[in-house]
């Protein structure tokens, strides 16, 4: 397991992309966010999560670009660019994750809890850290959906990840 004793790092979590390359609100949520907690924190490095959906370019990209605009600088981030799920932006994450390193996990609330177990799962002791309830820009339907959708993802994720490590 991944100790936290080393310098910080902060995993910002994809989203969609939408035509013309542009953010969707729940990725420029979290990358917003990101750049937040990394530039408070002092942390040495952040890495942006998310490949190439529906519409290019890579999460990971635009979610970098969101960063350098709030501040952060270009030579503090990393993007990990291939992923499609929340178990693959972790798991490609974590060869850049230098050892040692304290790990800050970013995404919506109601996904906080999925992120964690899937850290835990490969092994990285991480924090998650969440705009809250009453700071994400989305209406109460959009919350429920969501919030409906980890419900039945969370145990979904659980059985997979056990079975993953079970298989070996």
């Amino acid at each position: 397991m991944i100790s936290t004793n080393g310098p910080g790092v902060v995993i910002v979590l994809g989203a969609a992309v939408w035509p013309g390359g542009q953010a969707s609100p729940t990725l420029r949520r979290r990358a917003e966010h990101g750049a937040r907690v990394f530039l408070q924190s002092g942390a040495a490095l952040l890495i942006t999560t998310g490949g190439t959906g529906r519409h290019p370019p890579a999460e990971a990209l635009v979610a970098a670009a969101i960063c350098r605009r709030q501040g952060v600088p270009a030579a503090a981030i990393l993007c990990e660019d291939q992923s499609t799920t929340t178990l693959d932006n972790l798991r490609f994450a974590t060869p850049l994750v230098p050892p040692g390193a304290r790990i800050t996990i970013v995404t919506d609330y109601y996904h906080i809890p999925r992120a964690l177990l899937t850290a835990r799962m490969l092994g990285l002791r991480a924090r998650g850290a969440a705009l809250g309830f009453a700071r994400a820009d989305i209406n109460p339907r959009q919350h429920a959906r969501m919030i409906l959708r980890e419900a039945f993802a969370l145990p979904a994720y659980a059985l997979r990840l056990l079975w993953r490590r079970w298989r070996g």
